[in-house]
């Protein structure tokens, strides 16, 4: 049985940096327990489900995988990509889709002027750092599938709502 997906996003251009930096300042989080990362994770297959998006879902924290999930259509390719996104995060404690914007906006790409190997490293949207109040950045959670826009916003979104109904964000 083929379903149709329905995505939520409309391709848009990639948004200014200030935005993307503004969201990494805004979704900070109190805590990040084993609980919140299933919580997190159960959102994220949720939200997934209601939009028949096939895509793989994982949360690390500290080196260690709290939380993960392939939806249908999801292949084994979406953990490698998985993988090359968080290392982003955990290298430059920023988003990938930020850390790739930055080298574009600079007339550059990620491949060519990081210097790191992409076969380990992709500057793709759709990986997020687990920020927390006081400490840092302690993981990312990561989504893979979708355009790299619709990862990264798809990822924005779920920690919007998280944060809101678990830990008062507003």
């Amino acid at each position: 049985m083929t379903h149709e997906i329905t995505p939520r996003f409309t391709p848009e251009i990639t948004p200014p940096l200030e935005e993307l930096q503004a969201q990494e300042r805004r979704l900070v989080f109190r805590q990040f327990t084993f609980d919140d990362a299933w919580a997190l994770g159960s959102l994220l297959v949720e939200l997934a489900r209601e939009r028949q998006a096939p895509v793989a879902i994982d949360i690390h924290r500290a080196g260690q995988q709290l939380f993960h999930a392939a939806l249908p259509g999801s292949a084994p390719d979406n953990d490698a990509w998985i993988a090359r996104k968080r290392r982003v995060v955990e290298r430059y404690g920023a988003s990938s889709y930020l850390v790739g914007s930055r080298h574009r906006a600079k007339g550059t790409t990620f491949e060519e002027s990081s210097r790191l190997d992409p076969d380990e490293y992709a500057a793709h949207g759709g990986s997020f750092p687990i920020n927390v109040e006081g400490v840092g950045v302690i993981g990312a959670v990561t989504v893979s599938g979708l355009p790299q826009l619709e990862d990264h916003r798809f990822v924005v979104e779920a920690l919007e709502q998280f944060l809101e109904k678990y830990q008062g964000l507003r």
